[in-house]
């Protein structure tokens, strides 16, 4: 059911960080790999990244490292969460959090806003930073949303090419979820990363261009491709002879 692993989402987007933290809770268990006890950062290490920064952290960061900053699969299965003891502040002042997978990206929050409980965040594609999101429990919400799509086995996710006429039937087709749009990072001057929800299913599309599909069964999976017929890039074989 789409319900049953949305809850909390629109109240995040609604501005209440906490609501987003049981949101993630709610979509990892849905998955069936929920968030347990011994998932969060050890204290002590998010001390010593304190200590090495010379700050507290943003109250939003904190809480996240403490649920889940342990679980690879929800953090760094394609780009990576900075470990709290790896943590770092860039020239420009800006204490970078997050790392894309061949550092062609990084997202951080601005100095300026370091003391705030849910700053703003900001990315640099490698011209500077810019604006991503306006508050950074969305944004590593978002982060959980994409890792955990990237980290599920084969037979749970797909992804393809979109033209024009699959975009509009994913918007009409699918429920779109309240998260504001995003930059995406490969294509900074494109419409951004929107998401959707089906069945059992979440949907991300990178600019309009490109769907990534999660699925809690491989028959949700399915159910979408057959309602966009396409060049699916990870079908399994045996659906391919038929």
């Amino acid at each position: 059911m789409v319900i049953d692993m949305l809850e909390g989402l629109d109240e995040l987007a609604a501005g209440d960080r906490h609501r987003g933290w049981d949101f993630v809770r709610t979509l990892a268990a849905a998955f069936d790999r929920p968030v347990v006890e011994g998932d969060g950062v050890d204290p002590a290490l998010m001390q010593v990244g304190e200590n090495r920064i010379g700050f507290a952290l943003p109250a939003a960061l904190r809480e996240a490292y403490l649920l889940f900053g342990r679980r690879r699969d929800l953090t760094a299965a394609q780009d990576s969460l900075v470990s709290p003891q790896s943590l770092d502040v860039d020239p420009d002042g800006v204490l970078v959090f997050r790392v894309e997978a061949q550092s062609c990206a990084s997202w951080g929050v601005p100095g300026r806003a370091i003391g705030q409980d849910d700053p703003a965040v900001v990315v640099n594609v490698g011209d500077g930073w810019v604006p991503f999101a306006d508050r950074l429990s969305v944004a590593l919400v978002e982060m959980v949303m994409s890792e955990a799509m990237f980290s599920a086995d084969e037979h749970h996710v797909d992804n393809r090419e979109l033209d024009d006429t699959a975009a509009a039937v994913v918007e009409a087709a699918f429920e779109r979820l309240p998260l504001p749009v995003l930059p995406f990072w490969a294509g900074m001057d494109g419409p951004g990363i929107r998401w959707f929800a089906g069945p059992d299913v979440l949907l991300r599309s990178d600019g309009g261009t490109w769907l990534w599909v999660h699925g809690r069964t491989p028959e949700a999976v399915q159910a979408v491709r057959e309602r966009l017929p396409g060049e699916w890039l990870m079908v399994p074989e045996d659906e391919c002879e038929d």
